[in-house]
């Protein structure tokens, strides 16, 4: 994979807003490009394949070349590897929505076109209440996330950045500004 464009891995707990992130980064950045994940699945009314997902058979899945895979109730995900190569060949960043687990395959597998970004919550109360309030989720549901997450954001650490999403739009520009620095240490390595 030879170019300027990034691997950027958002990763957070359940709740701390990273989809609402990078649907965010995604409207306003023309350079970004969200991963698409290969499944076995069968598609869910609206899905189309090819913009929410691959849609696969167990063999034909079996034949793709992965940056990162998990099985998960049964059925297959992945993101081709060709899917990303692709798209950073035509210098586009491309964006991942993904869990930790997720983020260290790819970490694995592209060490360095990889930018990791972390999204924490101000602290654990803060997160309990946006559960809460989303109003998606029993009590008992809450509870077993809130346990899940204390346990994921041990794995903050071990990412390039750590983000406080304490305010969704300030939160929005540190993650910009990480880009834009990464795009441009990039840019001047290559010099």
């Amino acid at each position: 994979m030879q170019s300027n464009a990034m691997i950027i891995i958002l990763s957070a707990p359940s709740g701390c807003g990273k989809s609402s992130i990078a649907k965010k980064l995604l409207e306003t950045d023309a350079n970004l490009v969200l991963s698409i994940s290969a499944t076995t699945r069968q598609p869910r009314p609206g899905e189309v394949d090819g913009e929410h997902y691959f849609f696969k058979t167990k063999d034909d899945f079996k034949k793709i070349h992965y940056l990162e895979s998990a099985e998960i109730y049964g059925n297959f995900y992945g993101t081709p590897r060709d899917f990303v190569e692709k798209k950073l060949l035509e210098g586009r960043d491309v964006l991942f929505d993904i869990d930790f687990q997720g983020a260290y395959q790819i970490i694995n597998n592209a060490k360095a076109q990889v930018v990791s970004i972390f999204i924490l919550p101000p602290d654990m109360e803060t997160l309990r209440k946006r559960m809460i309030d989303r109003g998606q989720d029993e009590q008992n549901v809450i509870e077993l996330r809130l346990e899940k997450a204390q346990s994921e954001i041990e794995h903050a650490k071990n990412y390039d950045y750590i983000i406080i999403n304490d305010s969704f739009d300030q939160a929005i520009e540190e993650i910009r500004a990480i880009i834009l620095a990464e795009r441009n240490k990039k840019i001047y390595d290559s010099k």
